[in-house]
């Protein structure tokens, strides 16, 4: 029975810088949209927070409205009860009975005028949200319009983007399964801590291609003959040397194509 080949330290690493390279890339596209998503996505916000503003005042117009009516129906009721108490006046036998109508006379126009008060107060407040109303929509129309120019904006990124983006996460899930896990777990979780992104760098002119700092000669040794994973001990990247006895890495981008090819040369 064939026993299962154990990767290397140098094949590890080789993976890992390999994956390191596709998510840089992916990276660097995102940082291409920047911010743009989630402006595209507090515009969206706004602009349904503003309409639903909007729909509340028209709601308001259209409770204000019913309460004129409200009030002309009791107006109309009550000119007619005074139509009525007055009649009755006419027929009454004592003043008692003249005094008692009188006073529901009295209270009928005094209703007539609440009524006429309150209407008079249900107008301006038509009046003034009227103009809220005027005023908002035009800002929505002037925020929608602006929506509508940073989706164009994303849109296009996408476009240009997204077909890359796309085939980069596959390959970077496809070279994360060729990596045991727990060193998968590790790279993500430097590549959460730091800021350009970079769990695996390389050295560059002595130093870390993360941190920047002078690497001593003898763990510059260790790191070119590949036996075990280092880290730098600023930044916690791991460190990787480019070159090495026969191996040139190289990093082909194609723009339109296929994402990333990574060429090991011999």
């Amino acid at each position: 029975m064939p026993t299962k080949t154990e990767i290397t330290v140098e094949e590890k690493l080789r993976a890992l810088y390999d994956l390191q390279l596709i998510d840089s890339r992916i990276d660097e596209i995102r940082n291409v949209r920047g911010e743009l998503p989630l402006e595209v996505e507090d515009l969206e916000d706004e602009v349904a927070g503003m309409n639903t503003r909007l729909d509340k005042l028209k709601s308001d117009l259209v409770v204000i409205e019913d309460e004129i009516k409200n009030k002309k129906n009791l107006i109309d009721e009550a000119k007619s009860l005074i139509k009525k108490y007055s009649a009755q006046q006419d027929n009454v036998r004592n003043n008692r009975e003249y005094n008692s109508l009188s006073k529901e006379v009295e209270f009928q126009e005094l209703e007539i005028q609440l009524a006429e008060k309150h209407i008079k107060e249900f107008r301006a407040q038509i009046e003034q949200k009227s103009q809220v109303i005027e005023e908002t929509g035009e800002k929505v129309k002037a925020r929608e319009d602006h929506l509508k120019h940073k989706q164009g904006e994303l849109n296009e990124i996408l476009a240009e983007t997204e077909k890359e983006e796309n085939s980069l996460i596959s390959e970077s899930e496809k070279f994360e399964k060729k990596i045991e896990e727990r060193l998968v777990n590790a790279y993500k979780r430097i590549r959460v801590n730091v800021k350009n992104g970079l769990a695996v760098v390389a050295i560059e002119r002595g130093a870390s291609g993360g941190s920047f700092f002078t690497i001593p000669p003898q763990v510059q040794m260790e790191i070119a003959s590949r036996k075990k994973i280092i880290t730098d001990e600023h930044s916690l990247e791991v460190l990787f040397s480019l070159f090495h006895h026969r191996f040139k890495w190289k990093l082909h981008l194609a723009k339109k194509s296929l994402p990333m090819n990574i060429v090991v040369e011999f």
